[in-house]
């Protein structure tokens, strides 16, 4: 696609700025694209920042100059770079990642530390739409005996959670289970917290989506039907049903979703419902109480 030539021998800092200079034609922002050419290259070589810094005369072999160049044209197609090196930072640790689930984002780290204000060591909870398994895993890792239920549609993305879940030694304090939301939840079945980050795009949507987005992820992680409110209006009144009273509900939500959801959390009895803005600015959490009075 890009070279008339067989690889050969490449001084590393060459390679890196024949990778940024192709992303920069496809990438807008470039300071992005610099950023993933560096990252493709410690990949395929196993470096990090400081050969660049510090050794970027030293030599890249062929075959590694080979295969970063496929990676390169992976890219270059807005495949997500995350797919493309098989894993995501998030909270601090590495998730394991491909097309088969949501890349975890930093606008949902807010909600992994809003929750963490509130919840105690021991809590069960309860993860909706688990994709991954980041959001419950998160919760786990850091905190003491507590445990948990990850449930998804997606058999695929169940794989990927308990892969996560092995990779963090954390296998033995939660389970994965496929089904439509609660259909997965026994009968009687009671947690301190349940939290969902659903699908909340909506369908007309979809097609303007940065193409990393719409051609690669998932789209049944997407679609939120054609208001984005389809997944709320169904956890938010089931939710009561498998919450000890007192338990905690939590929702990452659209930037401009918040009324709906406050107003469907109002109306199905939770009390102290509040809204909480993302790093960004940007109404990202709506959560309320179980009260004694819901059934």
């Amino acid at each position: 696609m890009f070279w008339n030539e067989s690889a050969r021998d490449t001084v590393y800092r060459d390679l890196y700025e024949e990778g940024a200079r192709i992303l920069s034609g496809v990438i807008e922002e470039e300071r992005e694209a610099r950023l993933d050419a560096r990252l493709l290259l410690e990949h395929v070589c196993g470096t990090n920042l400081q050969t660049l810094l510090l050794d970027a005369e030293r030599i890249v072999p062929c075959e590694e100059v080979a295969r970063y160049r496929e990676l390169l044209v992976r890219r270059s197609k807005r495949e997500p770079l995350a797919y493309i090196v098989g894993c995501s930072d998030f909270m601090g640790l590495t998730f394991a990642v491909d097309h088969r689930v949501l890349i975890p984002e930093q606008d949902t780290e807010n909600l992994i530390e809003e929750i963490m204000k509130e919840t105690c060591d021991g809590d069960r909870i309860l993860d909706l739409c688990t994709g991954s398994g980041c959001i419950l895993l998160s919760l786990l890792h850091y905190s003491n005996g507590s445990t948990g239920v990850g449930t998804d549609l997606s058999r695929d993305a169940l794989d990927v959670a308990q892969k996560n879940a092995e990779r963090l030694s954390l296998q033995d304090r939660c389970e994965w289970r496929e089904g439509d939301l609660f259909e997965a939840v026994r009968e009687g079945e009671k947690f301190d917290l349940i939290v969902s980050n659903p699908p909340y795009i909506c369908s007309a949507v979809i097609g303007g989506l940065a193409p990393e987005v719409q051609a690669h992820e998932p789209m049944m992680a997407l679609d939120g039907g054609e208001d984005g409110l389809m997944f709320y209006k169904r956890i938010i009144p089931e939710a009561c049903q498998y919450l000890v009273t007192g338990g905690m509900l939590y929702l990452e939500i659209g930037y401009d979703q918040a009324q709906e959801v406050t107003a469907l959390m109002e109306e199905a009895g939770y009390y102290e419902v509040r809204t909480i803005r993302d790093y960004g600015g940007n109404d990202r959490i709506v959560c309320g109480i179980k009260s004694i009075h819901q059934k």
